[in-house]
């Protein structure tokens, strides 16, 4: 059963209650975003903007949310643009928060002016979309360059898109969830995505891990979650940040637009990347596998997120 979504002014009692946590004097709040979290703008008396998010529960723990902002700290530190944390009057980057009865935490970030890359790719000519997906392969590169080569902290805890979070290998539930055993499938669409599962894992459990191929990565680079202000590229939503292949990068980000022109999409973008490192070309061949991973993985996602599916999400 699908809940019922929870009213606006609801909502907004809630952030007002939450943005209080932080030492600003706000002028303005605005509800901007009803998806994996909820997010707002806001604005304090001296003009400043912000984005709070009420972190969707059970998706992370506080441990992990902090883990984030370290990640990002490290990659502003190798000069890459990624949000900037405020901090609450307890000098942590998260407080607790309530919507109902429902604890959330809530998290305040800098907010940057600007349009995506893929609101300006809509109805663009393809070479345009060439140069933003040359673009995104450059950023994505200098993230992969950062982690390759920063020593992970003591007590830093994310989660890992590796055989066990994608396929459940091990016998575990994967990051999104039990995909083959989704109730929004017909019996035999499940028994072929069993069989499907079956086939992958051990694919997965056999790939060599190395820093040229496997660290964190953001996990959902494409167009709507980079912002274009200025001359800046400003790479946001690190919610499902992890441990994982290049790979599974690189098919999140070429999948976005679909199957028209993929193969250019890719060039283009493989193009940018090899301006700032050179790709593990085992990697870029196992594009394909994990274009079909991430359309599995993201079936347990809409399976647990009913409140978020759209009609033929699961099935188209």
């Amino acid at each position: 059963m699908v809940a019922e979504p929870v009213p606006d002014a609801a909502l907004l009692t809630a952030a007002h209650e939450a943005v209080a946590h932080w030492p600003l004097a706000v002028r303005d709040l605005k509800l901007v975003s009803r998806s994996e979290n909820y997010a707002f703008r806001v604005e304090d008396e001296r003009g400043r903007l912000f984005v709070l998010r009420l972190h969707r529960p059970g998706y992370h723990t506080f441990e992990e949310l902090v883990s984030e902002q370290t990640w990002t700290a490290a990659l502003r530190e190798a000069g890459i643009d990624v949000p900037v944390p405020v901090l609450a009057r307890s000098g942590q980057g998260y407080a607790t928060a309530f919507v109902g009865d429902e604890q959330r935490y809530a998290g305040m970030l800098e907010w940057v002016p600007g349009d995506t890359l893929g609101d300006r790719m809509d109805g663009a000519e393809p070479k345009f979309i060439d140069d933003c997906y040359a673009r995104i392969g450059e950023v994505m590169a200098a993230l992969h360059t950062q982690a390759s080569e920063w020593r992970v902290p003591d007590g830093f805890a994310r989660h890992a898109f590796d055989a066990g979070g994608l396929m459940g290998v091990g016998g575990g539930t994967p990051f999104w969830g039990r995909f083959w055993e989704s109730h929004l499938l017909t019996a035999p669409d499940r028994s072929m995505l069993a069989d499907l599962r079956d086939r992958i894992g051990p694919v997965l459990a056999s790939l060599v891990r190395t820093p040229a191929n496997y660290g964190m990565i953001h996990a959902d680079l494409h167009p709507q979650n980079v912002v274009v202000s200025g001359k800046r590229l400003h790479v946001i939503d690190f919610d499902d940040a992890g441990f994982g292949w290049h790979a599974y990068d690189f098919a999140v980000c070429l999948g976005a637009h679909g199957r028209d022109d993929f193969a250019r999409r890719q060039a283009a973008f493989l193009n940018g990347y090899r301006h700032v490192r050179e790709p593990d070309e085992r990697m870029v061949a196992l594009v394909p596998l994990f274009l079909l991973i991430r359309s599995l993985a993201s079936i347990g996602w809409i399976t647990a997120r009913p409140d978020l599916a759209r009609p033929g999400m699961a099935t188209g």
